[in-house]
Protein backbone atom coordinates (compact mmCIF):
# COMPACT_ATOMS: atom_id res chain seq x y z
CA UNK A 1 0.00 0.00 0.00
CA UNK A 2 1.30 3.02 -1.01
CA UNK A 3 -0.96 6.06 0.40
CA UNK A 4 -1.10 9.16 -1.31
CA UNK A 5 -2.75 12.86 -0.90
CA UNK A 6 -6.47 13.21 -1.90
CA UNK A 7 -6.38 14.83 -5.31
CA UNK A 8 -7.12 18.74 -4.85
CA UNK A 9 -10.40 19.75 -6.28
CA UNK A 10 -9.89 23.23 -7.51
CA UNK A 11 -11.09 26.16 -6.10
CA UNK A 12 -11.28 24.49 -2.74
CA UNK A 13 -9.04 25.05 0.12
CA UNK A 14 -9.66 21.66 1.99
CA UNK A 15 -6.80 21.62 4.77
CA UNK A 16 -4.28 23.33 6.52
CA UNK A 17 -2.99 25.94 4.17
CA UNK A 18 -4.62 24.60 1.09
CA UNK A 19 -4.94 21.92 -1.06
CA UNK A 20 -1.31 20.98 -0.91
CA UNK A 21 -0.60 22.70 2.77
CA UNK A 22 2.02 25.07 0.98
CA UNK A 23 -0.13 28.42 1.81
CA UNK A 24 -0.36 28.93 -2.01
CA UNK A 25 -3.69 29.47 -3.57
CA UNK A 26 -4.32 28.54 -7.39
CA UNK A 27 -6.62 31.67 -7.27
CA UNK A 28 -6.59 34.06 -10.48
CA UNK A 29 -8.28 37.13 -11.71
CA UNK A 30 -7.94 38.76 -8.26
CA UNK A 31 -7.50 42.41 -7.59
CA UNK A 32 -4.10 43.70 -8.29
CA UNK A 33 -4.46 47.00 -6.05
CA UNK A 34 -7.06 47.34 -3.17
CA UNK A 35 -8.82 50.88 -2.69
CA UNK A 36 -7.75 52.65 0.63
CA UNK A 37 -10.52 50.98 2.49
CA UNK A 38 -9.36 47.75 1.65
CA UNK A 39 -11.72 45.20 -0.67
CA UNK A 40 -15.39 45.08 -0.48
CA UNK A 41 -16.70 43.23 3.10
CA UNK A 42 -18.96 40.26 1.73
CA UNK A 43 -20.17 39.47 4.99
CA UNK A 44 -19.27 39.14 8.74
CA UNK A 45 -20.68 36.85 11.38
CA UNK A 46 -20.45 36.02 14.89
CA UNK A 47 -20.64 31.87 16.40
CA UNK A 48 -16.83 30.29 15.58
CA UNK A 49 -16.28 30.39 19.35
CA UNK A 50 -12.97 30.88 21.35
CA UNK A 51 -9.62 29.81 19.44
CA UNK A 52 -7.00 30.41 16.41
CA UNK A 53 -8.30 27.43 14.26
CA UNK A 54 -8.05 28.35 10.65
CA UNK A 55 -11.04 27.77 8.20
CA UNK A 56 -11.16 25.08 5.17
CA UNK A 57 -13.12 25.72 2.36
CA UNK A 58 -15.12 22.63 0.67
CA UNK A 59 -18.30 22.41 -1.58
CA UNK A 60 -19.67 25.80 -0.56
CA UNK A 61 -18.89 25.31 3.26
CA UNK A 62 -16.24 26.60 5.48
CA UNK A 63 -15.08 24.65 8.86
CA UNK A 64 -13.08 25.41 11.61
CA UNK A 65 -13.26 25.41 15.25
CA UNK A 66 -14.04 26.94 18.24
CA UNK A 67 -14.79 26.83 22.54
CA UNK A 68 -17.83 28.13 24.00
CA UNK A 69 -19.54 27.04 27.57
CA UNK A 70 -16.59 24.92 28.71
CA UNK A 71 -16.61 22.67 25.01
CA UNK A 72 -14.72 22.65 21.88
CA UNK A 73 -16.32 22.19 18.95
CA UNK A 74 -16.08 22.03 14.95
CA UNK A 75 -18.25 24.20 13.22
CA UNK A 76 -19.52 24.67 9.51
CA UNK A 77 -20.91 27.75 7.69
CA UNK A 78 -22.42 28.60 4.36
CA UNK A 79 -19.56 29.90 2.22
CA UNK A 80 -21.89 32.94 0.54
CA UNK A 81 -24.09 33.81 3.29
CA UNK A 82 -21.87 33.10 6.42
CA UNK A 83 -25.13 31.13 8.54
CA UNK A 84 -23.67 28.77 10.73
CA UNK A 85 -25.22 25.40 9.90
CA UNK A 86 -24.46 23.09 12.44
CA UNK A 87 -21.59 22.58 15.14
CA UNK A 88 -20.71 19.29 16.99
CA UNK A 89 -18.84 18.75 20.15
CA UNK A 90 -14.93 17.98 19.94
CA UNK A 91 -13.66 17.23 23.42
CA UNK A 92 -13.70 19.95 26.49
CA UNK A 93 -12.28 23.21 26.16
CA UNK A 94 -8.68 24.27 26.15
CA UNK A 95 -7.62 27.15 28.34
CA UNK A 96 -4.36 29.03 28.14
CA UNK A 97 -2.97 32.74 29.20
CA UNK A 98 -2.48 32.86 25.67
CA UNK A 99 -6.19 32.16 24.97
CA UNK A 100 -8.00 29.00 25.05
CA UNK A 101 -9.85 26.96 22.49
CA UNK A 102 -8.55 24.78 19.68
CA UNK A 103 -5.52 26.09 17.33
CA UNK A 104 -5.94 23.22 14.28
CA UNK A 105 -7.87 23.70 10.94
CA UNK A 106 -9.85 21.07 10.08
CA UNK A 107 -8.87 18.58 7.07
CA UNK A 108 -12.16 17.81 4.34
CA UNK A 109 -11.70 14.53 2.34
CA UNK A 110 -14.91 13.89 0.52
CA UNK A 111 -17.58 13.71 2.59
CA UNK A 112 -15.74 13.49 5.63
CA UNK A 113 -13.88 15.89 8.04
CA UNK A 114 -11.03 15.37 10.36
CA UNK A 115 -10.22 18.01 13.27
CA UNK A 116 -8.15 17.49 16.38
CA UNK A 117 -8.62 20.04 19.44
CA UNK A 118 -6.47 21.31 21.70
CA UNK A 119 -6.87 18.21 24.45
CA UNK A 120 -5.90 16.24 22.10
CA UNK A 121 -9.82 14.56 20.81
CA UNK A 122 -9.40 13.62 17.15
CA UNK A 123 -12.78 13.49 15.40
CA UNK A 124 -14.19 12.08 12.09
CA UNK A 125 -17.36 13.85 11.54
CA UNK A 126 -19.49 13.88 8.00
CA UNK A 127 -19.58 17.21 6.58
CA UNK A 128 -23.48 17.59 5.37
CA UNK A 129 -24.54 16.86 9.29
CA UNK A 130 -21.23 17.12 11.44
CA UNK A 131 -22.36 13.90 12.97
CA UNK A 132 -19.09 11.96 14.75
CA UNK A 133 -18.58 8.64 12.88
CA UNK A 134 -15.28 8.05 15.27
CA UNK A 135 -13.40 10.00 17.73
CA UNK A 136 -10.35 9.16 19.63
CA UNK A 137 -8.67 11.08 22.50
CA UNK A 138 -4.82 11.20 21.79
CA UNK A 139 -3.42 12.49 25.01
CA UNK A 140 -5.53 9.41 27.03
CA UNK A 141 -5.19 6.80 24.75
CA UNK A 142 -1.42 6.93 23.90
CA UNK A 143 -0.29 8.24 27.97
CA UNK A 144 0.67 11.19 26.24
CA UNK A 145 0.95 14.81 27.86
CA UNK A 146 -0.31 18.29 26.44
CA UNK A 147 2.24 20.70 25.60
CA UNK A 148 2.43 23.81 26.84
CA UNK A 149 0.20 25.90 24.73
CA UNK A 150 -2.00 23.10 23.55
CA UNK A 151 -2.09 20.55 20.87
CA UNK A 152 -1.90 22.54 17.40
CA UNK A 153 -1.78 20.31 14.61
CA UNK A 154 -3.55 19.67 11.56
CA UNK A 155 -4.43 15.89 10.82
CA UNK A 156 -2.52 14.80 7.72
CA UNK A 157 -5.11 12.79 5.56
CA UNK A 158 -3.82 10.10 3.34
CA UNK A 159 -5.48 8.05 1.05
CA UNK A 160 -6.91 5.65 3.52
CA UNK A 161 -5.41 6.82 6.90
CA UNK A 162 -4.60 9.95 9.08
CA UNK A 163 -1.54 11.10 10.40
CA UNK A 164 -1.09 12.78 13.47
CA UNK A 165 1.48 13.84 16.13
CA UNK A 166 0.25 12.41 19.07
CA UNK A 167 3.31 12.42 21.26
CA UNK A 168 3.24 9.43 23.63
CA UNK A 169 6.22 6.98 24.47
CA UNK A 170 6.42 4.42 21.07
CA UNK A 171 3.57 6.55 19.88
CA UNK A 172 4.79 10.03 18.82
CA UNK A 173 3.32 9.64 15.34
CA UNK A 174 0.34 7.52 14.85
CA UNK A 175 -1.89 6.81 11.93
CA UNK A 176 -5.05 5.82 11.89
CA UNK A 177 -7.67 3.82 9.73
CA UNK A 178 -9.40 7.07 8.35
CA UNK A 179 -12.48 5.07 7.59
CA UNK A 180 -12.80 3.07 11.49
CA UNK A 181 -10.19 5.07 13.57
CA UNK A 182 -8.36 1.85 14.23
CA UNK A 183 -4.90 2.35 14.84
CA UNK A 184 -2.97 1.30 11.65
CA UNK A 185 1.22 1.73 13.52
CA UNK A 186 2.76 3.90 16.08
CA UNK A 187 6.28 5.17 16.22
CA UNK A 188 8.99 6.72 17.80
CA UNK A 189 9.00 8.91 21.46
CA UNK A 190 9.02 12.48 20.20
CA UNK A 191 7.50 15.25 22.22
CA UNK A 192 4.28 16.89 20.43
CA UNK A 193 5.23 19.77 18.30
CA UNK A 194 2.68 22.51 17.03
CA UNK A 195 3.75 21.75 13.32
CA UNK A 196 1.53 19.93 11.09
CA UNK A 197 2.85 17.23 8.74
CA UNK A 198 3.02 17.17 5.01
CA UNK A 199 3.24 14.67 2.22
CA UNK A 200 5.95 13.82 -0.09
CA UNK A 201 7.58 11.02 -2.28
CA UNK A 202 11.43 10.49 -2.11
CA UNK A 203 12.44 7.68 -5.08
CA UNK A 204 9.39 5.82 -4.41
CA UNK A 205 9.30 5.97 -0.74
CA UNK A 206 6.05 7.78 0.58
CA UNK A 207 6.86 9.62 3.16
CA UNK A 208 5.55 12.01 6.31
CA UNK A 209 7.64 14.82 7.01
CA UNK A 210 6.85 15.92 10.40
CA UNK A 211 8.46 18.94 12.99
CA UNK A 212 7.61 17.26 16.27
CA UNK A 213 8.70 18.79 19.77
CA UNK A 214 12.12 17.57 19.74
CA UNK A 215 13.54 17.26 15.91
CA UNK A 216 12.24 16.91 12.15
CA UNK A 217 11.96 13.80 10.95
CA UNK A 218 10.21 11.76 7.78
CA UNK A 219 8.42 8.42 8.03
CA UNK A 220 7.08 5.64 5.21
CA UNK A 221 3.72 6.53 5.53
CA UNK A 222 3.05 2.75 4.95
CA UNK A 223 4.27 1.38 8.67
CA UNK A 224 5.65 4.37 10.43
CA UNK A 225 9.61 3.48 10.10
CA UNK A 226 12.11 6.23 10.72
CA UNK A 227 13.52 7.43 7.51
CA UNK A 228 15.53 10.40 8.75
CA UNK A 229 16.27 12.95 11.41
CA UNK A 230 17.41 16.23 12.21
CA UNK A 231 18.01 18.10 15.06
CA UNK A 232 19.61 21.59 14.92
CA UNK A 233 16.79 23.60 13.64
CA UNK A 234 14.46 22.42 16.90
CA UNK A 235 14.26 25.30 19.26
CA UNK A 236 13.14 23.05 22.38
CA UNK A 237 10.17 25.47 23.37
CA UNK A 238 7.57 25.76 20.08
CA UNK A 239 8.55 24.31 17.22
CA UNK A 240 5.52 25.67 14.75
CA UNK A 241 6.07 26.16 10.74
CA UNK A 242 4.60 23.98 7.93
CA UNK A 243 7.68 21.73 6.46
CA UNK A 244 7.86 23.14 2.91
CA UNK A 245 8.51 20.53 0.07
CA UNK A 246 9.93 21.28 -2.78
CA UNK A 247 11.59 18.53 -5.44
CA UNK A 248 13.77 16.95 -3.25
CA UNK A 249 14.31 19.18 -0.87
CA UNK A 250 12.58 20.64 2.72
CA UNK A 251 12.70 23.51 4.29
CA UNK A 252 12.37 23.54 8.35
CA UNK A 253 12.51 26.75 10.29
CA UNK A 254 11.82 28.12 14.00
CA UNK A 255 11.74 31.41 16.09
CA UNK A 256 13.58 31.75 19.37
CA UNK A 257 16.64 32.78 18.21
CA UNK A 258 17.08 29.58 16.09
CA UNK A 259 16.69 29.98 12.52
CA UNK A 260 16.43 27.36 9.34
CA UNK A 261 17.63 24.65 7.56
CA UNK A 262 17.51 23.82 3.87
CA UNK A 263 17.83 19.89 3.52
CA UNK A 264 18.37 17.84 0.22
CA UNK A 265 16.40 14.40 0.12
CA UNK A 266 18.37 10.98 -1.41
CA UNK A 267 16.70 7.57 -1.33
CA UNK A 268 19.13 5.41 0.25
CA UNK A 269 17.64 1.64 -0.52
CA UNK A 270 15.16 1.65 2.00
CA UNK A 271 16.28 4.73 4.32
CA UNK A 272 16.73 8.31 3.12
CA UNK A 273 19.80 10.21 3.54
CA UNK A 274 19.10 14.26 4.83
CA UNK A 275 21.88 16.30 3.30
CA UNK A 276 22.02 20.03 5.34
CA UNK A 277 22.75 22.59 2.01
CA UNK A 278 22.14 25.59 4.68
CA UNK A 279 21.47 26.75 8.12
CA UNK A 280 21.21 30.16 9.10
CA UNK A 281 19.28 32.36 11.14
CA UNK A 282 18.22 34.90 8.44
CA UNK A 283 14.09 33.54 8.42
CA UNK A 284 13.36 32.52 12.08
CA UNK A 285 9.27 31.51 11.44
CA UNK A 286 7.67 31.56 14.95
CA UNK A 287 3.81 30.97 14.80
CA UNK A 288 3.40 31.23 10.88
CA UNK A 289 5.14 29.24 8.20
CA UNK A 290 6.81 30.59 4.58
CA UNK A 291 5.68 30.30 1.19
CA UNK A 292 7.45 29.14 -1.82
CA UNK A 293 6.90 31.30 -4.77
CA UNK A 294 9.23 30.15 -7.77
CA UNK A 295 12.89 30.30 -6.86
CA UNK A 296 11.95 32.62 -3.45
CA UNK A 297 10.70 32.06 -0.14
CA UNK A 298 8.16 35.14 1.45
CA UNK A 299 8.05 34.51 5.39
CA UNK A 300 8.11 36.38 8.77
CA UNK A 301 11.23 35.98 10.07
CA UNK A 302 10.27 37.44 13.63
CA UNK A 303 8.44 40.32 13.02
CA UNK A 304 9.97 40.95 9.57
CA UNK A 305 8.77 40.20 6.37
CA UNK A 306 11.42 38.85 4.34
CA UNK A 307 12.44 37.25 1.02
CA UNK A 308 15.07 34.21 0.67
CA UNK A 309 15.93 32.68 -2.29
CA UNK A 310 15.45 28.78 -1.82
CA UNK A 311 17.88 27.22 -3.20
CA UNK A 312 20.79 29.03 -1.87
CA UNK A 313 19.03 30.99 1.22
CA UNK A 314 20.26 34.41 0.07
CA UNK A 315 18.45 37.32 1.51
CA UNK A 316 17.14 39.37 -1.51
CA UNK A 317 14.87 42.09 1.50
CA UNK A 318 13.52 42.46 4.22
CA UNK A 319 10.64 45.11 5.57
CA UNK A 320 8.23 45.49 8.64
CA UNK A 321 5.27 45.38 6.61
CA UNK A 322 2.14 44.84 8.45
CA UNK A 323 3.90 43.89 10.93
CA UNK A 324 4.24 40.43 12.55
CA UNK A 325 1.64 37.81 11.27
CA UNK A 326 1.24 35.01 8.86
CA UNK A 327 1.02 35.19 4.96
CA UNK A 328 -0.59 32.88 2.12
CA UNK A 329 0.26 33.70 -1.78
CA UNK A 330 -2.54 34.04 -4.45
CA UNK A 331 -2.29 35.35 -8.08
CA UNK A 332 0.88 37.52 -8.26
CA UNK A 333 0.57 38.63 -4.41
CA UNK A 334 1.04 37.71 -0.57
CA UNK A 335 -1.93 38.13 1.69
CA UNK A 336 -0.24 39.17 4.86
CA UNK A 337 -2.33 39.27 8.07
CA UNK A 338 -0.66 40.98 11.18
CA UNK A 339 -1.15 39.38 14.69
CA UNK A 340 -2.87 42.69 15.16
CA UNK A 341 -5.48 42.79 12.26
CA UNK A 342 -3.80 44.76 9.99
CA UNK A 343 -4.36 42.96 6.16
CA UNK A 344 -1.75 43.76 3.51
CA UNK A 345 -1.07 43.03 -0.47
CA UNK A 346 1.96 42.69 -1.13
CA UNK A 347 3.39 41.78 -4.31
CA UNK A 348 5.54 38.00 -4.38
CA UNK A 349 8.31 40.30 -5.68
CA UNK A 350 11.95 39.17 -5.35
CA UNK A 351 13.91 42.42 -6.20
CA UNK A 352 11.59 44.75 -3.90
CA UNK A 353 9.12 44.64 -1.34
CA UNK A 354 5.82 46.37 -3.26
CA UNK A 355 2.90 47.25 -1.04
CA UNK A 356 -0.75 47.30 -3.00
CA UNK A 357 -3.42 47.71 -0.14
CA UNK A 358 -3.59 47.20 3.19
CA UNK A 359 -6.87 47.38 5.93
CA UNK A 360 -7.43 46.40 9.36
CA UNK A 361 -10.37 44.55 11.28
CA UNK A 362 -11.09 45.32 14.71
CA UNK A 363 -9.52 42.92 17.57
CA UNK A 364 -9.87 41.74 21.08
CA UNK A 365 -7.33 41.67 23.60
CA UNK A 366 -6.08 38.64 21.37
CA UNK A 367 -3.91 38.40 18.92
CA UNK A 368 -5.36 37.58 15.19
CA UNK A 369 -2.90 34.13 14.80
CA UNK A 370 -5.80 32.43 12.40
CA UNK A 371 -3.98 32.69 9.25
CA UNK A 372 -5.67 34.17 6.42
CA UNK A 373 -7.56 32.15 3.10
CA UNK A 374 -7.91 33.25 -0.72
CA UNK A 375 -10.52 30.65 -2.57
CA UNK A 376 -13.72 31.32 -4.82
CA UNK A 377 -12.49 35.29 -4.90
CA UNK A 378 -13.01 35.26 -1.59
CA UNK A 379 -10.48 36.49 1.37
CA UNK A 380 -11.48 34.44 4.90
CA UNK A 381 -10.29 36.26 7.92
CA UNK A 382 -10.91 35.07 11.70
CA UNK A 383 -10.90 36.81 15.01
CA UNK A 384 -11.89 34.69 17.94
CA UNK A 385 -15.24 34.24 17.38
CA UNK A 386 -16.05 36.56 14.37
CA UNK A 387 -15.48 35.21 10.46
CA UNK A 388 -15.28 38.07 7.84
CA UNK A 389 -15.46 37.44 3.90
CA UNK A 390 -14.02 40.22 1.27
CA UNK A 391 -14.53 40.24 -2.22
CA UNK A 392 -11.05 40.24 -3.43
CA UNK A 393 -12.31 38.87 -7.09
CA UNK A 394 -11.28 41.74 -9.97
CA UNK A 395 -14.36 42.99 -12.00
CA UNK A 396 -13.87 44.13 -16.05
CA UNK A 397 -14.37 47.76 -16.15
Amino acid sequence: CSPVLPRPVSGEWPQWRGPNRDGVSTETGLLQKWPPEGPPLRWKVQGAGEGYSTVSVSGGRLFTMGAWNGKEYVVAFDAETGKRLWANRNGNRYENNRGGGPRGTPTVDGDWLYALGANGDLSCLDVASGKVHWSVNLLQKFDAPNIGWGISESPLVLEDRVLVNAGGPDASIVAFDKHTGSVLWESQSDEAGYSSAVFTDVGGIPEAIFFTGERALGVDVRNGKLLWEYGDVANGTANVATPIVHDRYVFLSSDYGTGCVLLELTARKDRILAEEVYFHRNMRNHHSSSVLVGDYLYGFSGSILTALHFKEGKVSWKHRSVGKGSLVYADGHLYCFSEKGVMGLVEANPSEYVEKGRFQIPTGRLPTWSHPVVVGGNLYLRDQDTLYSFDVKARRQ
